[in-house]
């Protein structure tokens, strides 16, 4: 029957071809737009570029310049007042609510277009079919949807309408940096949510990439899974894309006791991975043996307390330095821990630009700690020495 559209599926059937056209359209997000357009980590085959370009005027309207220029202006901006959708400046329920729309009013600023929209697609479809006509392949699509789907076709379209605004404009840039966990203290509140990777194509380990924005690999630890990595390298495997960049990874050659540039470098080049050892291997511990030292009238003071010490220290408000402040004053060993910590992440911010003042501090850095009388600050220095630029026996 007519109402049935041509492909005549039950609604088991429809709701599951929904599931997979918005698939193909949050792949199209995340791979085409993000990843290629936006980072440059990733090179596409013309073939797949158009693909993608094609898809997303149907199913969402939006143009390669405007978002890419957005996200890259996202990017330079994070968390300040010209940062397009940054739940921290304009409240969690604003960006939820209005992603959409705040979206399509950045897209309106045409200094943000030319500051931070170069290198994106000029050709002739471009400027005489998909930007000029932007509704004009979603109405395309509800003819489509109608034709293969029948009636529920309707349901399909506003599915796959809805797919974006919810998922990546709404979740992503609103709990993406307000709620999660962190792997990594990069400079703004970027968070991973799980476990919505299949839904949003692994865009949810945004704090993966606001550590390593022109990463293509979004996952970062074992256990996370980035399902645009997959077909990324589903794609690379027919020779249809190609990986430019991924984040780096950290050499440890065992045995290795000599600080020297090789060291320096390598610990510079994989500072956040090694920030995140830090709160592992040396927070952790001395905060469980604080917790297991503390009467029960003091441990509401190490409540949160390995989050707060590890804390990227620009997202610190005030009631979490008081709180922090609170702990070292009770503890000895967690004050020189801290300031450590300070001590360190200050290196890399001060002498990133000249190698010997870089390799000087380190080995400054390194002499203190093993001489802190700390065993996990001790053992701590001993690994920063086996760091290497080059793998083992390279």
């Amino acid at each position: 029957m007519w109402y049935n559209g041509l492909l005549d599926l039950s609604p088991w059937a429809v709701a599951g071809v929904t599931l997979l056209l918005t698939h193909v359209t949050i792949l199209s997000v995340t791979i085409y737009l993000h990843r290629y357009s936006a980072h440059r980590a990733l090179e596409l085959h013309p073939a797949v570029q158009h693909f993608f370009r094609f898809w997303l005027w149907l199913t969402t309207g939006m143009n390669t310049r405007e978002w890419t220029a957005i996200h890259r202006k996202h990017h330079a901006k994070c968390e300040t007042e010209e940062d397009p959708h940054s739940p921290v400046i304009k409240g969690l329920g604003e960006v939820l609510r209005r992603g959409a729309e705040l979206y399509r009013e950045e897209a309106k600023n045409q200094q943000t277009l030319q500051v931070y929209g170069k290198n994106c697609p000029t050709d002739w479809l471009e400027r005489r079919v998909y930007s000029r006509y932007p509704l004009g392949g979603i109405t395309l699509m509800a003819i489509i949807d109608l034709a293969l789907f029948g009636v529920l076709g309707m349901t399909v379209w506003a599915v796959q309408m809805m797919w974006i605004p919810v998922w990546a404009a709404g979740v992503v840039n609103g709990l993406g940096h307000a709620v999660g966990y962190r792997n990594f203290e990069c400079r703004d509140a970027a968070t991973n949510l799980v476990p919505w990777g299949v839904l949003i194509g692994g865009e949810e380990l945004h704090n993966n990439h606001h550590t390593y924005p022109n990463s293509a690999k979004l996952s970062a630890r074992k256990w996370e899974f980035d399902i645009g990595w997959f077909w990324i390298r589903v794609l690379a495997a027919v020779r249809l894309a190609k990986v430019q960049r991924v984040a780096p990874v950290a050499h440890r050659v065992q045995g290795k006791a000599a600080l020297d540039m090789d060291t320096a470098m390598a610990i510079l080049n994989n500072r956040f991975q090694i920030m995140a050892q830090y709160r592992r291997q040396v927070i952790a511990p001395l905060v469980r043996l604080e917790l297991a030292r503390a009467d029960q009238s003091m441990r509401h003071r190490f409540r949160r307390a390995k989050r707060l010490l590890a804390r990227e220290t620009s997202l610190l408000d005030a009631q979490h330095q008081q709180r922090i402040q609170g702990m070292l004053e009770h503890s000895q060993a967690l004050k020189v821990i801290y300031e450590k910590r300070l001590a360190l992440v200050q290196i890399w911010a001060e002498t990133r630009s000249n190698g010997q003042d870089m390799l000087a501090a380190i080995k400054a850095w390194v002499h203190e700690a093993e001489t802190s009388g700390i065993q996990a600050l001790h053992d701590f220095a001993a690994q920063l020495k086996t760091y290497s630029l080059r793998p083992a026996g390279a």
